[in-house]
């Protein structure tokens, strides 16, 4: 009788087992060999920049979200996208929903979230600077071309060794071969500036090192998108525009562009997406609706 119970105790547990393990592989996917409740057939949620933002139009261009149709630019961003003004309210989207997916710039990216791979390449500073990471832009600084003496100093300043150094230091790619040291001006005066929230912690950065060595200099500083800087430097509201994003035909033609970075853009996920590589053409289809659902990504 006692043989009898004890394989009918042993029986119980293993069927128990067996049911917790197929409930387990039923409900989630697993990562690193843990059980997680990620539900591949779950919707995507689609997380873009607003139309202002010059990483939402390089993105959008470079993923070919944003075509051509006769003489008119079209972007296909899928209807019922969640769109912010801002790189960490795209980050904190994708870190509170594990089905979201974002895209932000290299330099603010965060233990908070993770990139996936593009095409099979790590997003990282070396992979842009290679050229096999090719998602990326460039950061510009524009003037209307006519800069006063104290805007001439400041761009000179982001042009130098020490302005370059902070360029890395912040994690993006320096431009200025060969950069020459700077020598405080000892100028006074105001200089406005306005744009790219992509680009503007990486010039208030420069600001307060340019203003610890000309403590007479002041900033007026706005960011509010790529396209509003330009904007502001073309009527001459301000006399510097921060963009990430090349310019188009008809604002170089009015604009003097100084290139202070280059910047690669990541694709972001959340920590307890599977997902670790992404194709360009699943991102293009992701973000212009073809692909609704992580099941549907190969």
């Amino acid at each position: 009788m006692k043989a009898k119970k004890i394989l009918t105790i042993v029986s119980t547990v293993l069927t128990m087992s067996f049911l917790f393990v197929a409930c387990a592989k039923n409900e989630g996917e697993t990562i690193n060999g843990s059980a997680t409740d990620f539900d591949a057939a779950t919707d995507i949620t689609v997380i873009a920049r607003d139309a202002a933002s010059g990483t939402r139009g390089a993105f959008h261009e470079l993923m070919k979200i944003k075509v051509k149709e006769g003489d008119t630019e079209v972007d296909k961003l899928v209807v019922g996208s969640l769109e912010f003004d801002g790189t960490d309210k795209v980050i904190t989207a994708v870190e509170g929903d594990k089905y979201g997916i974002g895209y932000i710039s290299l330099g603010s990216l965060s233990e908070r979230i993770k990139a996936a791979k593009v095409d099979g390449v790590d997003a990282t500073i070396e992979n842009v600077k290679n050229g096999q990471y090719k998602v990326s832009r460039p950061f510009l600084l524009v003037t209307k071309g006519n800069e006063s003496e104290i805007v001439k100093d400041f761009i000179a300043f982001t042009e130098s060794a020490q302005g370059q150094a902070i360029v890395e230091e912040k994690h993006y790619i320096a431009t200025i071969d060969a950069p020459v040291e700077y020598k405080a001006s000892g100028l006074s005066g105001t200089i406005k500036v306005a744009g790219s929230t992509s680009v503007a912690p990486l010039v208030e950065k420069l600001q307060e090192e340019y203003k610890a060595l000309n403590p007479n200099i002041t900033f007026e500083m706005q960011a509010n998108g790529s396209s509003q800087g330009i904007k502001a430097a073309i009527d001459g509201t301000y006399e510097i525009g921060m963009s990430s994003r090349g310019l188009k035909d008809d604002e170089k033609s009015q604009l003097t562009q100084y290139k202070l970075a280059l910047d690669g853009i990541a694709v972001i996920l959340n920590k307890e997406n599977p997902t670790d590589e992404l194709s360009s053409e699943n991102i293009t289809k992701i973000y212009t609706g073809e692909i609704t659902a992580w099941s549907e990504v190969k």
